[in-house]
């Protein structure tokens, strides 16, 4: 069975930060918003724009690789 990466979630501003109860968020930093993908040890890291980023971020690729199959990551580095 092949495996897709979901679409990335975009951060949204909100008047206050206070949170509902079992919901979480992250602040909005500069950076590189990716989606990194565990896949029988193949490792995918794309933009929110599809872009393959593996290339650009050696050590965030050395890193995944310590990850359990089947994992997805959405952030920013």
């Amino acid at each position: 069975m092949t495996w897709t990466l979901p679409e990335p979630m975009l951060a949204t501003s909100v008047p206050d930060p206070v949170l509902l109860p079992g919901w979480a968020g992250e602040p909005k930093w500069d950076g590189w918003r990716a989606l990194v993908s565990v896949e029988a040890e193949h490792i995918m890291m794309r933009s929110r724009r599809d872009t393959d980023l593996v290339a650009s971020f050696p050590e965030i690729e050395t890193g995944s690789r310590q990850l359990p199959d089947a994992t997805a990551l959405d952030g920013v580095m």
